[in-house]
């Protein structure tokens, strides 16, 4: 786990441009604190910080390799979950290794098979290759998009990173942000490709990208696949928990402290307890950790999207899994912490956050790099096995657009309600909203004979594993990798991906419940309080204190008429938000406030262009 840059440009030799190579890599050190290193020749340049997870003295990076026809230099980021079977293979086609890491596999790999290596490929991966046989930059990302990878072409070549402040910081790129960019920051839809700010993309997952002197071609080497499904109940069940032994044990694999991510619900939980079962076999015992806040679990109020609070089935959890479990207990003065925003809308390289679910989720992570470097988390379990309020929702499930936009899921609200009424006119969310539906339904694939209904939940379940998953999987990743922690996600395993997604709903809810095949594939690991458990989210806190908090920010904001971010957001609306008083701030005045702040910020850090017409 690793951040990834570099600049080619056919045109120059980037040996003079090393001071910005340097300050390009150097944007990555959050996320790779452990090492750095560059590797300039002639017109191409790749930077590198390293967070050592795998041989930890021999992974460094770059990596190269010399060939009679030229070097192959190779930027890594991620982990490669079956490099042990791909070093057997690469080995007796006559490769010889000189390190453990799985890195260098990955540019054996190359050698041996070029951009065909991505297929197979079993992991989290944004790797970039330049190959001096050829004069050419390959970039690849992994299937589902874990691992972020941006890109931005130029005259003479490109500019890539993990994350686009690393592009930002050459002085080719203006940061810019168009209406196009708002559109798509605003309407909670993740366009593929789509990366906000002007002239720059996102690799999309499952593709190639590969730039020469004739220019940048792209190449689609996984696509989500619609196939018959013909195993009976049982036989799935039994095939889900196969594959869920086969990940973890996979995903545990790491040469530093591991522990997992633990919320007391069915993902957490069943990831938790197949962890646990797997080193206890080694005598290990797995460390886990979870979130709360000070008086939630004691002052808990249900509400429609959260019926429980987690922290009894974490506990609940911890012992019947004999972890090693510590609670990680935030107070209101942290979340509000303005500090802390700007370290999330850093991490992020825009005001994209989910408000308290951001800090919260940062400032776990921070007391988590204190014990380990490696967390497996349940993320995406929702989009695979159908967890979410809106599969069931008739509303959603009929309607044209986006599923978790009809009655809105929690972390989406109303992203627009604060903006000047101007802007959101000029914005029009509901047309980009209705296009960018159209396009993403428009390759999905039906099967022969599947009834109405059917292909109904195929198509809520394709656009949650292909746009709505891909929010929360860039989120994680940005938020982990800020402090330095490596965020595995077992259930976005690309096997499992495909066989869940092509399973009828019928399957997918035989009992009526969400999630009915991970509940019953690891239903003997789990407490029964867990596997009774209605789906809850990622927890919010209620104190009233870190609402107050956020208005005694908006309060200071207001104070400073002349703030750009009274170009984007309607002053009056914000402040009557930041006067309202308890009981009346809700989550939708809550979530105007973090917005607002989030935007102030964004724009104090990024001082970036805005064009609005």
């Amino acid at each position: 786990m690793c951040g990834i840059t570099g600049w080619v440009s056919f045109d120059r030799d980037l040996r003079a441009a090393a001071g910005t190579v340097d300050a390009m890599t150097e944007t990555m050190a959050c996320r790779g604190p452990d090492d750095r290193g560059t590797w300039i020749e002639g017109p191409a340049a790749l930077g590198h910080r390293r967070l050592a997870i795998i041989d930890l003295p021999g992974g460094r990076q770059p990596m190269t390799a010399a060939t009679p026809d030229g070097t192959v230099a190779l930027v890594y980021s991620g982990e490669t979950y079956n490099f042990t079977e791909l070093r057997r293979e690469l080995t007796g086609h006559g490769h010889r290794f000189t390190t453990e890491s799985d890195t260098e596999v990955v540019l054996r790999g190359y050698l041996e098979w070029g951009d065909r290596l991505a297929e197979r490929l079993n992991g989290m991966y944004a790797f970039a290759v330049w190959d001096g046989r050829h004069d050419r930059l390959v970039m690849i990302r992994d299937r589902m998009g874990i691992k972020p990878f941006s890109y931005h072409p130029t005259s003479d070549g490109v500019l890539f990173g993990s994350e686009p402040k690393a592009i930002l910081a050459n002085p080719l790129v203006r940061p810019r942000v168009t209406l196009d960019g708002f559109r798509e920051l605003f309407a909670f839809v993740k366009t593929p490709g789509h990366a906000v700010w002007d002239g720059m993309r996102e690799v999309e997952p499952g593709t190639v990208v590969t730039v020469d002197r004739a220019g940048l071609h792209r190449r689609v080497y996984w696509e989500l696949p619609t196939r018959p499904h013909l195993d009976d109940r049982d036989t799935t069940i039994a095939t889900v928990r196969s594959l869920l032994d086969d990940i973890v044990r996979r995903q545990l694999v790491a040469d530093v402290p591991r522990c997992t991510l633990l919320s007391g619900g069915l993902d957490s939980s069943a990831m938790t307890a197949l962890a646990a079962r797997q080193l206890a076999e080694h005598g290990e015992k797995v460390r886990s950790f979870a979130v709360d806040f000070v008086g939630q679990t004691e002052h808990f109020v249900a509400d429609d999207f959260r019926q429980t609070p987690d922290t009894p089935f974490v506990h609940d959890v911890a012992r019947a899994s004999g972890t090693a479990h510590q609670d990680i207990v935030l107070g209101s003065h942290a979340l509000a912490d303005p500090e802390v925003r700007a370290q999330v809308v850093r991490a992020r390289d825009l005001p994209a956050g989910f408000g308290d679910m951001d800090a919260s989720l940062l400032l776990l992570f921070r007391a988590i790099r204190e014990h380990s470097t490696v967390a497996l988390s349940g993320e995406s379990a929702d989009e695979v096995f159908g967890g979410y309020l809106q599969f069931f929702d008739e509303r959603a499930r009929r309607a044209d657009t986006f599923p978790w936009l009809v009655g809105r899921v929690p972390q989406a609200g109303d992203a627009t309600d604060v903006l000047r009424s101007d802007l959101r006119q000029h914005l029009d969310i509901p047309g980009y909203v209705r296009d960018s539906y159209a396009s993403a339904v428009a390759g999905i694939r039906r099967l022969d004979g599947e009834s109405d209904f059917e292909y109904r939940m195929r198509r809520i379940c394709h656009l949650h594993l292909t746009r709505f998953v891909r929010v929360l999987l860039d989120r994680k990743d940005r938020t982990s990798m800020a402090v330095g922690l490596e965020v595995r996600v077992p259930y976005c395993d690309h096997r499992l991906v495909e066989y869940v997604y092509n399973a009828p709903w019928s399957l997918k809810s035989f009992d009526g419940r969400e999630k009915s095949l991970l509940r019953e594939a690891t239903a003997d690991l789990l407490p029964r309080s867990v596997y009774d458990r209605v789906k809850s989210p990622y927890p919010s806190t209620q104190d009233p204190a870190y609402a107050v908090a956020l208005q005694g920010h908006v309060k200071e904001l207001l104070t400073r008429p002349s703030h750009p971010v009274f170009d984007l957001v309607d002053p009056d609306r914000v402040r009557g938000a930041a006067e309202r008083t308890e009981p009346s701030v809700d989550q939708g005045s809550r979530r105007g406030l973090e917005r607002t702040l989030d935007l102030a910020l964004w724009l104090d850090i990024y001082r970036p262009e805005l064009v609005l017409s």
